[in-house]
């Protein structure tokens, strides 16, 4: 999938590259992801998208992805999936579906985090199972550790905390900075430390996820492809060498 690296590079960074040394990086790219990547999971779906592989950290067994999952990380904001598997602790992370993983989002589980399809991540958001150290023994790890759920099509926004415990039900939306500390019901959008209800959703609105956005994965391929194919034929090799010894925003 090259949707995200199309997004990211035409709309907020400008790509010198020409296209077929895109495509030659894209390959390079899915290499690392089946050779290196992959054997870090328990399970990793078809149609992963990762945009700054190297970026993208897995600490820990027990962690499971769904198909079409999409990470996007940055040489300043690495993504984090870890897992605790020592003392009587067992930490899995389960992930659905079509999830989206913004720059800097970090998931810990010493117990379980288990998050359902098309789910998305804003940046830096931090989804943790336990507490890592006891209130009054702060010398050993794991303190208090209780399951989380985050249920079908639930987005998490930037900066957002999800604590031991919680349930966010479906649809739901946390807002920017929020502490979520407590359940949250479906379709409701929680705001502030801690998260309390500041809107019900319409149940008379469709909501479209990201599910119905893969629904035809070779389709929105071929579509992505074609806007890269138009949007880089300009660009030359010497161009893009040019570009990394005087970057300049004219380039």
């Amino acid at each position: 999938m090259i949707l995200l690296e199309t997004v990211l590079e035409i709309k907020i960074r400008r790509d010198n590259r020409p296209f077929w040394l895109k495509r030659v990086h894209w390959w390079f790219d899915q290499k690392y992801i089946k050779n290196v990547l992959a054997p870090q999971f328990e399970n990793l779906g078809v149609g992963p998208l990762v945009l700054g592989v190297k970026y993208l950290h897995i600490n820990g067994e027990g962690i499971s992805v769904g198909d079409f999952a999409t990470f996007i990380s940055a040489p300043d904001s690495h993504i984090h999936l870890t897992t605790w598997n020592a003392d009587k602790h067992n930490g899995k992370i389960e992930i659905g579906d079509y999830c989206l993983f913004s720059p800097g989002v970090r998931v810990s589980a010493a117990t379980k985090v288990k998050i359902g399809n098309s789910c998305m991540f804003a940046n830096s958001a931090y989804i943790s199972d336990s507490d890592w150290h006891g209130i009054y023994d702060r010398a050993l790890p794991v303190g208090q550790s209780k399951e989380v759920v985050l249920e079908d099509n639930v987005w998490i926004g930037d900066g957002a905390i999800v604590s031991k415990g919680v349930t966010i039900g479906q649809n739901s939306i946390v807002g920017a900075r929020t502490v979520v500390i407590k359940d949250v019901p479906a379709n409701v959008v929680v705001a502030g430390n801690p998260a309390k209800i500041v809107k019900e959703l319409d149940s008379e609105e469709k909501i479209v996820s990201r599910a119905d956005m893969f629904s035809s994965p070779k389709e929105l391929d071929d579509l992505y492809l074609e806007i890269d194919r138009i949007s880089l034929k300009k660009n030359t090799l010497i161009r893009w060498i040019k570009s990394k010894f005087y970057p300049s925003s004219d380039q």
